[in-house]
């Protein structure tokens, strides 16, 4: 999964260090697994705590970090026993719905988060892209065990087989369901490069631009004609660029140069966070968290955007609580 070479055993004996070195690609191993940011920070902290625990138990019979990816695997799957599963509104299997549909909420659906880039290791993007993540959440918790084990960490069928006490064969008969579901949710699997091309650096420019002069016919020309749009933890989700120019002209409060966007990055996309002046009646002229928005580009063009609703991820992604009211975003016209 990562470049970072294997631990010798004896360096069990430094915790600190262990934690330093394993904590941020055991939480997009758990990311993967729970689709949540705050639920895999717990998750990881309880893998350190038990490995801690059992530290003098370890046997060298494998490396240092297939010991802890089988504990965090096991930490997994008891923390999601019983537990649904965390779709983004598409996921629902709701029909996509029209700017002039009245916005319905749902606070209690456990929805699936962004995880920021800097938080985690990635070694293969596609594999923790949203499309990706929220594919994965289609699965059982335990083919979905598989399916990360086999396919994302490349661990052999034995190996999968002794970290789940289970069989190869079970291992190999999930894998292939998991491949079959996989392949219905998310039918056009992304191929990521490492690097933006000079045409969707410009295109973000302009994207930050056309938000902050809400330019609505400028932000449906950088959409693919049939781009879709969601919000969690609004339920509509929407096709078309003309229908999400609606949505944005028409829904979002934000008017001329009150809505910032600042950049971050997130599941390996593009992301930014909108800040927006007045919202939820800020008296103070300062620009406030609105949503992260997370970009899927096609090309030159946004294929899909999920805006994500919840005030916590900005602390998350280190972001600041607001933004003085004289901010401009960068290279706005």
């Amino acid at each position: 999964m990562t470049d970072v070479p294997d631990v010798p055993a004896n360096e069990l004996d430094d915790f600190p260090a262990l934690t330093e070195r394993y904590q941020r690609e055991l939480l997009a191993h758990c990311y993967r697994m729970s689709g949540s940011v705050h639920e895999a920070e717990d998750l990881v902290q309880e893998t350190l705590i038990r490995a801690w625990k059992s530290a003098d138990k370890f046997e060298g019979r494998s490396s240092v970090r297939t010991w802890l990816y089988r504990i965090a695997t096991n930490v997994c799957l008891t923390n999601l026993e019983g537990r649904p599963r965390r779709p983004l509104p598409a996921g629902l299997g709701t029909s996509d719905q029209l700017a002039g549909d009245a916005l319905e909420s749902d606070h209690e659906i456990p929805w699936l988060e962004p995880v920021p880039d800097a938080a985690v290791v990635i070694a293969e993007k596609d594999t923790i892209r949203l499309a990706f993540i929220a594919a994965l959440q289609h699965l059982p918790a335990r083919q979905r065990a598989v399916l990360i084990l086999r396919d994302v960490l490349r661990w052999s069928a034995a190996e999968t087989a002794e970290a789940l006490d289970t069989t190869t064969a079970a291992v190999n008969s999930a894998l292939q369901r998991a491949h079959a579901v996989m392949a219905d949710k998310q039918p056009h699997p992304d191929t990521v490069s490492d690097e933006l091309t000079a045409a969707q650096r410009a295109l973000l420019d302009r994207y930050v631009d056309a938000f902050w002069r809400k330019d609505i016919a400028t932000i449906v020309g950088l959409l693919q004609h049939d781009a879709t749009w969601d919000m969690p933890p609004y339920l509509n989700w929407y096709r078309g660029a003309a229908n999400i120019g609606e949505l944005v002209g028409t829904h979002c409060p934000g008017g001329v140069n009150e809505m910032m966007l600042v950049p971050t990055t997130a599941n390996a996309q593009p992301a930014f966070a909108l800040y927006m002046k007045g919202w939820q009646g800020d008296q103070s002229g300062d620009f406030v968290p609105f949503h992260i928005q997370v970009l899927d580009l096609e090309g030159d063009r946004v294929r899909h955007v999920s805006a994500f609703f919840e005030p916590s991820l900005f602390a998350t992604f280190g972001l600041p609580a607001r933004l003085p009211a004289d901010s401009v975003p960068a290279g706005a016209a």
